[in-house]
């Protein structure tokens, strides 16, 4: 079978190549090919494997292309961040949705022409969730709240959500949306998502860096190790279509956590030092934008697909420790390094 990933030389993308080239298979069929669709080159590691073909640019230029070729399975993780999208109003639009439906057109295009409906796993997000004066969000989101996002990201993801949806009971795509939570660790620098913080407040201490912290303590939210993330979109593909129930966008497990509570787990880990790298200093426009997410949230059709959150932070921070263990800067701050 041949696998498309958009955005898959990021860092989930890429992590989502290695782990399908390690199974060999999907859906009880053999990989022979991915097709990694991103507009930066793909991990050299990912290059060396002959089944990974790495196309670079942007997505809208990859689309019409698509329609005369034969994709089995596609996971469209690509996507303008949320700073991005507040910052550049059209560039959200062409990332997002733009691609997004030329992307579901050439889909369509090979069904119209007698081929079978290829498999598709939408990378939604939390930010569909978001507080409006007539429906109040509760404490707790889960797969029946309503969504009201109250960013243009989140208003993107919303829109496509409900595309695939629709493609779907069209036939001319096996879709389902998967609603991430925030993920962290992410390795590397800090990229334009408002929730950049989440990963920076533990990947910079770690290697002896002082982070900023834009929020307070006491800021709340649903947030996933990159690894919980991966089975979850993969999960969701190999599910049976009355497994996975309806066409509406499933959560993806949570470990609902507080800043507090996230840098408790840093010291319980690294130690004080680690910790105290981490200073306060509240930038307006990050928490204006993070007041309007969800601070818990619960995922019960994932559960009954078998998918559960960390028992604990500090297991989100072992295992960005135990990945990084080919790269000494990134735990240079560690004690003993």
């Amino acid at each position: 079978m041949k696998i498309l990933i958009t955005g898959g030389a990021g860092f989930l993308g890429a992590r989502l190549a290695r782990t399908l080239l390690q199974r060999g298979t999907l859906g009880g069929r053999t990989i022979e090919r991915i097709v990694l669709a991103d507009q930066a080159q793909a991990p050299a590691d990912l290059l060396k494997d002959e089944r990974i073909e790495a196309r670079v640019g942007p997505l809208l230029a990859h689309c019409e292309g698509l329609r005369e070729e034969a994709i089995d399975g596609v996971f469209h993780l690509a996507s303008a961040v949320s700073g991005e999208c507040e910052a550049d109003f059209d560039l959200g639009l062409r990332s997002n949705l733009d691609s997004t439906r030329a992307l579901l057109d050439a889909l369509r295009d090979r069904v119209n022409g007698g081929e079978a409906a290829a498999r598709l796993v939408f990378s939604s997000s939390v930010a569909v969730f978001g507080p409006d004066a007539a429906v109040p969000m509760p404490a707790v989101v889960t797969d029946t709240t309503l969504p009201t996002p109250q960013t243009s990201y989140g208003i993107h993801k919303h829109i496509c959500e409900h595309l695939v949806a629709d493609y779907s009971r069209k036939g001319y795509i096996d879709g389902r949306s998967a609603r991430l939570m925030t993920v962290t660790v992410r390795p590397g620098r800090p990229n334009g998502a408002a929730s950049s913080f989440f990963s920076g407040i533990i990947r910079e201490p770690l290697a002896g860096v002082e982070s900023i912290c834009p929020v307070g303590l006491d800021v709340a939210h649903p947030v996933s190790s990159p690894q919980r993330t991966v089975e979850g979109l993969i999960a969701i593909y190999e599910a049976s279509r009355e497994a996975y129930g309806g066409r509406t966008a499933m959560n993806l497990p949570a470990l609902n956590v507080s800043v507090a509570q996230m840098l408790a787990a840093l010291e319980e880990v690294a130690g004080p030092a680690v910790r105290a790298r981490v200073r306060f200093e509240r930038d307006e426009r990050i928490a204006a934008i993070v007041a309007n997410w969800p601070s818990a949230a619960r995922a019960d059709r994932a559960a009954k697909l078998g998918l559960l959150p960390e028992a604990s932070f500090a297991d989100i921070i072992r295992q960005y420790i135990a990945d990084s263990a080919a790269n000494p800067a990134a735990l240079a701050g560690l004690p003993g390094r």
